[in-house]
C-alpha cells in the first residue's frame, strides 16, 4: 500500500475529569463541561499499532489526531546502546535519538523532538486555517514551529524570551508567514507566555495550546512509538529531562495505549524525570507527592532560571495539578523525579558524545546524568529495558555541516508594557 492509499486515523476526544468524549470539530483544548483543571485526551477507532507507509513522523499516524499529511518531516530513530551501556553496566539501554544523525537515520533538521510536536499540531490544523496560531516557547519548540510553518506557509506568531532568541537558527530564511516577538532581557518563558496569552485576546490569534493540545503530545509520545515498534516490548524505565513534563504525559499516554492494544506487554514505564539545579519546582512538589507546586516569587524564578545550562526547561507552570497532568503520570508509574547540576549534565554531554558519538543539547544531558545517577544507586535493575529520550541532538554537527540563519525578533516588549499597547504592535505584525 503507497502513502496515498493510507487512511488517516479516526478518533474522538475524552475529558479525564467526566470520560465525556466528543468531536475534535473547533481545536478543542478542554472538555465542552465545566468541571476541575483537566486534560482532554484522543481516543483512537483503531486500538492496534501499526506503522504505515508514510513519509516522516506520519509513519506513527495511527495515533497521530491529525487530518492532512505535510512535508518534510522526521522520525525519532531508536537503537540499542553498546558503548554507553556497557560504561553504565546495563544490558538493555535503548537510544531514543531526536535530532540531526544521518548515520542512524535521523533527520530532525532542527535536532529537536520539538518537530513531532509541529508536524503533528500543524497537521491538525484545519479549522483555524484564517487565523494566526500563537506558540509560547522556551526555544527548540520556536525553532521547530517556525521550520514547519514556514515550510507550509502556516501563519504563526512566536512569543519567546529575549535571552533564547539563539536558540532560533535555520537552514532557511523564515517565510514572512512567521512573526517572532520577544519579552525583554531578563524575562523567563513565562513572560513568553504572559505575552502569548496577551495576543490570544485578539481575534485574528488563536492559541497553540501547549500541553492541552492533543496534537502536541501524540506527537512527543512518538518517542515511545519508535521505542516499542523497535523494541518489541514496552520498556520498564523510562528517562527524560522536563521543563513542562508534557513529554513524560505523552510518553504516559502512549503507554496507555500499548496496554490496550495488548501486544507488547500490560505494565507502565516507571518514569525517571529529571529536572536542572536550582530550577526544580517539580521535583520539589513531587518529594512531598503535593499536588500543588510550591509558589516561589516571580524575581526567584527568574534568577534560577538564568543559572541552568538547560533554559529550555525553565518553566513555572506546568501541567503538574490537573486531572490528567504530571502529578498523575508520576503517580501512576510510581515515578521518580531527580535534581541535577550543570557540571552533572557537562559531564554526560561530553560521556555521551565521548561513548555515543553525537553531540547533544543540555537538556538531554540533563536526562543522561540522571540515568547515570541512577545506576549508581545500589538497588537499581542493570538488566531492566530502559528507554533514554535524548530530546534534542546534532545541533552542533548540523551547523558545522549546513550554513544556518538566526532570525531576529519583530519587536521586543518589556515587562511593564500596556496590555493594549502590545495588542497594538501584534495587530500590525501581520
Amino acid at each position: 500500500m503507497n502513502a496515498k492509499q493510507e487512511k488517516l486515523p479516526n478518533y474522538q476526544l475524552e475529558s479525564l475529569c467526566c470520560h465525556h468524549h466528543f468531536e475534535d470539530k473547533k481545536w478543542e483544548l478542554n472538555c465542552p463541561f465545566s468541571h476541575e483543571p483537566a486534560l482532554i485526551r484522543s481516543c483512537y477507532t483503531d486500538k492496534l499499532f501499526e506503522i504505515k507507509e508514510l513519509p516522516g513522523i506520519y509513519r506513527f499516524s495511527c495515533w497521530l489526531p491529525i487530518n492532512k499529511i505535510l512535508e518534510g518531516s522526521a522520525a525519532p530513530v531508536t537503537y540499542k546502546s553498546e558503548h554507553l551501556a556497557k560504561k553504565l553496566g546495563l544490558s538493555n539501554l535503548h537510544i531514543t535519538f531526536n535530532g540531526y544523525w544521518p548515520e542512524k537515520g535521523a533527520w530532525m533538521k532542527t535536532a529537536s523532538f520539538k518537530e513531532c510536536e509541529a508536524y503533528s499540531v500543524c497537521a491538525r490544523n484545519t479549522p483555524n486555517r484564517n487565523k494566526i496560531m500563537v506558540v509560547a516557547s522556551a526555544g527548540n519548540t520556536a525553532r521547530a514551529f517556525a521550520k514547519v510553518c514556514s515550510e507550509n506557509k502556516i501563519p504563526l506568531l512566536i512569543c519567546i524570551p529575549e535571552d533564547n532568541l539563539d536558540a532560533l537558527w535555520f537552514e532557511k530564511e523564515l517565510d514572512d508567514c512567521v512573526k517572532i516577538v520577544a519579552t525583554e532581557k531578563g524575562s523567563d518563558y513565562f513572560d513568553a507566555i504572559h505575552l502569548s496569552n496577551i495576543a490570544c485576546e485578539i481575534d485574528r490569534f488563536f492559541p497553540e495550546g501547549g500541553a492541552k493540545n492533543v496534537a502536541r503530545r501524540d506527537g512527543m509520545g512518538t518517542t515511545v512509538l519508535s521505542a516499542v515498534s523497535t523494541i518489541g516490548a514496552i520498556p520498564d524505565f523510562y528517562f527524560q529531562a522536563i521543563g513542562s513534563g508534557t513529554g513524560a504525559i505523552a510518553a504516559w499516554e502512549a503507554n496507555l495505549r500499548f496496554i490496550e492494544d495488548g501486544r507488547f506487554g500490560n505494565h507502565k514505564m516507571k518514569l525517571i524525570l529529571s529536572q536542572n539545579e536550582p530550577f526544580t519546582p517539580i521535583k520539589l512538589a513531587w518529594d512531598k507527592k503535593s499536588r500543588d507546586l510550591f509558589s516561589i516569587s516571580d524575581d526567584q524564578a527568574r534568577k534560577d532560571a538564568a543559572i541552568i545550562d538547560a533554559k529550555v526547561l525553565a518553566n513555572r507552570k506546568p501541567p503538574y495539578s490537573l486531572v490528567g497532568g504530571l502529578f498523575d503520570a508520576l503517580s501512576e508509574t510510581e515515578g521518580e523525579v531527580l535534581s541535577i547540576t550543570n557540571k552533572e549534565a557537562r559531564m554526560a554531554s561530553n560521556l555521551f558524545k565521548e561513548l555515543e558519538k553525537s553531540d547533544i543539547d543540555s537538556a538531554a544531558a540533563i536526562a543522561v546524568a540522571s540515568l547515570i545517577k541512577k545506576t549508581q544507586e545500589k538497588n537499581f535493575d542493570k538488566n531492566a529495558v530502559i528507554m533514554l529520550n535524548i530530546t534534542s541532538g546534532g545541533a552542533e554537527r548540523f551547523r558545522q555541516e549546513h550554513k544556518t540563519i538566526n532570525a531576529m525578533a519583530e519587536h521586543i516588549f518589556r515587562l511593564n508594557t500596556d496590555k493594549e499597547e502590545i495588542k497594538k504592535v501584534l495587530n500590525n505584525l501581520f
